[in-house]
C-alpha cells in the first residue's frame, strides 16, 4: 500500500496552504484511498447559521493534527493514501433541495469508485444527500452522536432541514433504523414527533441521562450490538458535546458529552464496517477562540483512524 504524501506535515504549522490535516489536495480518483470533502452549506439550519464556515476553519485548525495516534500507535497516513478533495462547488445555495442535489452529484463518483469518504459540514441536513451519493446495496447502520435525533418531519415548509435527515433516509430505504443508535440526545422540544419516530421505527435512542447511568464502556458495547458487523456510517454533530466544549454550534444544548467521553466513544468503534463518516455543525462565528473548530479537527482525525483500519 502506498502511503500518504505527508511532506506538508514537516512544514511549520503556520506555513503552506491549509488542507484537512495537511493531506495533499487531490483531483483524480487514483490519487487517494480515503477522501475528505468540505461541505460548506448551512441552508438547512432552523436556528443560527454559521456552519458554512466549518470546513474552512477545521482545515485551519487541523494543521495542529499529528500523524500517530497516542493511544493505539496507529498512523492512518502510513496505512493508506489520504487526500483533501476540496469543497462541494455550490451554485444553488438558496435552493435547499438543489443544493442537496449538488452535494450528491459531487460525492457520488467517489463512492462509485470505491473510495471511503469523510465529510466536513456544514449543517446536518447534508447527511441525507451523502447517503444518496453512497447508494448502499443495503440500508446502512449508523452510530449517531448528537443532542438531537434529527428525525423530525417538516419545518417551515421544508422536509429537508437539519432536523430531518434521518427520517428522510429511513423513508428512502438508505438507513436501517434497527441498526441505528443515537447517543447523547437531550433538550426540551415543542413536539415529541422526532423522538417518537426514532423509537417507533426501531432506533436505539440513548438520552444523555441513560448515557450517564450506563457509562462510556457500556454505551460502546450497546452501540456495537445495535449496528453489528454490517455496513455502517458514523455521524458526529458537535452539539452532542456540552457547549462548554463546543460553543461554536448553531443549536447548543446544555448538559452534553465531554470531549474525553466522546473521544473514548469513537475509539470504541474500532473494527466496525464503517463506509463513511461526517463531522457537522461546527459554526466558527460563535467561538472566537477556535476551540470548536479544533474539536472538529480532532474528531475528524479519530474518524479517519477508524476508516483507515481496513487498509492495514
Amino acid at each position: 500500500m502506498i502511503a500518504t504524501d505527508t511532506s506538508a506535515q514537516n512544514l511549520p504549522r503556520f506555513c503552506g496552504v491549509p488542507t484537512f490535516m495537511r493531506a495533499p489536495l487531490v483531483t483524480a480518483h487514483g490519487e487517494f484511498d480515503i477522501g475528505i470533502a468540505g461541505v460548506p452549506f448551512d441552508g438547512g439550519v432552523t436556528a443560527r447559521s454559521g456552519a458554512r464556515y466549518g470546513p474552512r476553519e477545521i482545515r485551519n485548525m487541523s494543521t495542529m493534527t499529528r500523524a500517530i495516534h497516542h493511544v493505539t500507535g496507529f498512523n492512518p497516513f502510513a496505512a493508506c493514501r489520504v487526500g483533501d478533495v476540496g469543497d462541494v462547488p455550490f451554485t444553488n445555495l438558496y435552493d435547499l433541495e438543489k443544493a442537496h442535489d449538488e452535494i450528491r452529484q459531487f460525492l457520488q463518483p467517489f463512492f462509485q469508485n470505491g473510495k471511503k469518504m469523510l465529510m466536513v459540514g456544514g449543517d446536518h441536513s447534508i447527511t441525507y444527500p451523502i447517503f444518496q451519493a453512497m447508494q448502499p446495496a443495503e440500508p446502512l447502520g449508523m452510530v449517531h452522536i448528537d443532542a438531537h435525533t434529527d428525525t423530525w418531519d417538516t419545518f417551515a415548509g421544508s422536509k429537508f432541514t437539519h432536523g430531518s435527515p434521518f427520517r428522510r433516509a429511513v423513508e428512502a430505504g438508505l438507513l436501517d433504523p434497527r441498526r441505528t443508535v443515537q447517543i447523547g440526545i437531550r433538550g426540551a422540544q415543542n413536539s415529541d414527533s422526532g423522538w417518537r419516530f426514532s423509537h417507533e421505527s426501531g432506533m436505539r435512542v440513548i438520552f444523555i441521562e441513560e448515557f450517564d447511568r450506563m457509562g462510556v464502556e457500556a454505551v460502546i458495547a450497546e452501540a456495537r450490538r445495535v449496528v453489528g458487523m454490517g455496513p455502517t456510517y458514523l455521524s458526529i454533530d458537535v452539539d452532542g458535546l456540552d457547549p462548554v466544549f463546543a460553543p461554536g454550534t448553531g443549536t447548543p444544548e446544555i448538559g452534553g458529552l465531554t470531549t474525553r467521553e466522546t473521544l473514548q466513544l469513537i475509539r470504541g468503534l474500532s473494527g466496525l464496517d464503517l463506509r463513511g463518516a461526517d463531522v457537522v455543525e461546527v459554526a466558527p462565528p460563535y467561538d472566537p477562540s477556535g476551540n470548536t473548530a479544533l474539536l472538529g479537527a480532532t474528531l475528524l482525525y479519530e474518524a479517519l483512524c477508524l476508516l483507515a483500519e481496513s487498509y492495514q
